[in-house]
């Protein structure tokens, strides 16, 4: 168990484009202006930059946007595969490196034109093939093809052993766009949501209706990570990184792992979460705001579950009444979410959950010395811990 993880890199730096429908500019500029601007938020210049990591997704190549931004020498550089999941994962390859000395300076970046360019709601038929499109081909002839209909099939499973409906569902919506509505970079800045636009929406998958469903968004976001030595000589607050870490369960297929036992909860978000805890040496009770990857308003509350704020079943009930809101138990999703800011696969999630620890964020918690942060569900994923300093 790599326990030698904890407090061993802090986050320094943020930056992010605007989010929209259509940047109008290469993915190449999207992430270069987001890596600038968090090398600026972090203090330093691009020649302090030795590290770099980002998805196996990204089109924009390590060597190209070091160039573009004025990074000199690299001393580390990887990708992270599996989508959403590889949110917080490139945060464990950055701390890693920082940890062992292969890196001082790290910089994690994601950029997608995801509603101009490449659609993800286009479905997998395409393309060339790949394992993962191998084992996609037993659903696609059920119609199977897109990650809601993927997703829509858990949930379905979920919400029948549960009780779960869609009301709840709206829960998470609705708390999360009261979010969002006072964050000008998200695109449902001062649009409410209430439960009778949630239910009247159309649907997309039963049980997933429009406003259960991730936003289609072009833009860049990306964090600087160095030690916390030098974290202390810049400018900002740093992150401290208590826990991080990644997992793949047992008998895993890439979002559609239909033939396990069971499809109603997350082993590998499980096995995320007890490496956490365990480095972390935290429990559920030491959190005070969480960051939780929100593709689908569904795999918010099986993440509750999975990391013990809630026992299997239950996270209807923790939610009701405010619970993910400011006055709640856990204020969820600060910046709006997926849902309700922008889809830019979690990173933007990252700098949100900086901004918490630094007391920045647009729907500021009273406490905040530590917020959970999480990836993307139904493939191998991982999660992280940030505290003060």
């Amino acid at each position: 168990m790599p326990a030698t993880l904890k407090n061993q890199a802090a986050i320094v730096g943020i930056g992010e484009t605007e989010y929209s429908k259509n940047s109008g500019r290469s993915e190449l500029a999207l992430a270069s202006e987001a890596t600038a601007a968090a090398i600026k938020d972090a203090g330093l210049s691009p020649s302090d930059i030795d590290g770099m990591t980002t998805f196996t997704l990204d089109t924009t190549d390590e060597i190209e946007l070091a160039r573009a931004v004025g990074i000199g020498d690299l001393t580390f550089f990887s990708r992270i595969p599996h989508g959403g999941g590889a949110a917080i994962g490139v945060v464990h390859q950055a701390v890693m490196a920082v940890a062992t000395g292969s890196a001082k300076a790290v910089v994690v970046y994601r950029a997608l034109n995801g509603r101009s360019g490449a659609r993800y709601s286009e479905g997998v038929s395409g393309g060339p093939t790949t394992s993962d499109l191998i084992h996609w081909s037993w659903y696609m002839p059920s119609g199977l093809m897109t990650p809601a209909s993927w997703v829509a099939m858990y949930s379905m499973r979920y919400m029948h052993e549960t009780g779960c409906t869609s009301e709840d569902l709206a829960e998470v919506c609705i708390a999360q766009r009261n979010h969002a509505v006072k964050n000008p970079r998200a695109f449902f800045y001062q649009k409410p949501l209430t439960l009778d636009d949630h239910q009247s929406a159309r649907p997309i998958v039963d049980p997933l209706r429009l406003y259960d469903c991730c936003q289609e968004t072009d833009g860049g976001a990306a964090c600087v990570i160095v030690s916390p030595e030098l974290a202390k000589d810049l400018p900002n607050p740093p992150a401290l990184i208590r826990g991080v870490s990644q997992g793949a369960g047992r008998d895993q297929e890439s979002m559609t792992s239909f033939y396990r036992p069971s499809i109603s909860s997350l082993p590998e978000m499980d096995l995320v979460a007890k490496q956490c805890w365990q480095i972390s040496g935290l429990t559920p009770d030491d959190i005070d705001a969480a960051v939780i990857y929100d593709a689908f308003s569904s795999i918010v509350l099986w993440q509750l579950e999975s990391f013990g704020f809630c026992k299997h079943g239950e996270a209807k009930d923790f939610i009701k009444d405010g619970g993910l809101g400011l006055g709640g138990r856990l204020p969820c999703n600060t910046h709006g979410g997926q849902l309700s800011e922008a889809y830019v696969h979690g990173v933007n999630g990252i700098n949100e959950g900086v901004r918490l620890i630094r007391g920045t964020s647009t729907s500021q918690p009273a406490k905040n010395d530590h917020v959970l942060v999480t990836a993307g569900v139904g493939v191998p994923t991982s999660a992280m811990i940030l505290g003060k300093a």
